[in-house]
């Protein structure tokens, strides 16, 4: 009796030994063909890049203005360039300039050197700040700046508006992938051979703006002058390139 019961509980496992071979080349086949099939899609592959590029004016010009005094005490300088800080600032407000921002504020002592000993002579206040502007506007205001208090024109560079240079991206990428797509036709026609499918796409966008036009200028001569000093943007390149890769 007892050899039948261990006979009647080992039955279902040597009967899955037997089955579990049988089991394994189920999923063996199921697999396989899958596998084969990507690898394929990976071996018969063409990589093809596309460059697209757009033109477009700068029509706004990111200006950078500073006031800068010396004196005798730290708080004489400290207060006079407030006060001619405080003045340019309400007028460059009053005419509705963009992105307006305080971009730095020093206060140094100055020294004078004699026999190799040290001495304090004075202070030096600098205040910048920095702002953006249709370029039209730009030589009246720099001028209104000066006769407001500025002291230091430190850099100008010309910029595309941000709606200008979303378009042209879009644009320079449709040139890019159109591009890029008259190539791979090329190939596959020259060679006799079918496109299947795109198995990947890699976008790089639009590129940064141009290095900025620095200009910098004595204060004075600008606060003399007959005429309004001239501001002239140029041109700003968007480019961007896109890269496919086609199954054949």
């Amino acid at each position: 009796m007892s050899r039948t019961t261990v006979s009647g509980s080992q039955f279902p496992s040597r009967n899955l030994w037997k089955i579990l071979p049988l089991l394994l080349l189920v999923c063996v086949t199921f697999i396989l063909p899958a596998s084969a099939q990507e690898k394929e899609k990976l071996w018969r592959t063409l990589t093809v890049s596309g460059r697209g590029m757009e033109t477009i004016p700068t029509t706004l010009s990111q200006v950078s203005l500073g006031v800068e005094i010396q004196g005798k005490t730290a708080e004489e300088v400290q207060l006079e360039a407030a006060r001619r800080s405080s003045a340019v600032v309400t007028l460059l407000k009053n005419r509705n300039v963009e992105k307006l921002q305080t971009t730095g504020i020093r206060l140094n002592p100055v020294y004078s050197y004699n026999n190799n000993v040290q001495r304090i002579t004075g202070y030096s206040a600098n205040n910048t700040v920095s702002f953006r502007l249709a370029t039209e506007k730009a030589g009246t205001l720099l001028d209104e700046a000066v006769k407001a208090g500025a002291t230091q024109i430190n850099g100008i560079s010309f910029v595309a508006s941000d709606e200008a240079i979303a378009s042209a991206q879009k644009q320079a990428l449709k040139e890019a992938t159109q591009e890029a797509q008259k190539q791979a036709d090329a190939v596959f026609n020259t060679l006799g051979l079918k496109p299947k499918e795109i198995v990947s796409i890699q976008i790089n966008g639009a590129s940064p703006p141009p290095p900025p036009m620095l200009y910098r200028a004595e204060a004075a001569k600008l606060a003399n002058a007959d005429a309004s000093t001239p501001v002239i943007g140029g041109e700003q390149q968007v480019e961007a390139s896109v890269t496919l890769q086609i199954s054949y």
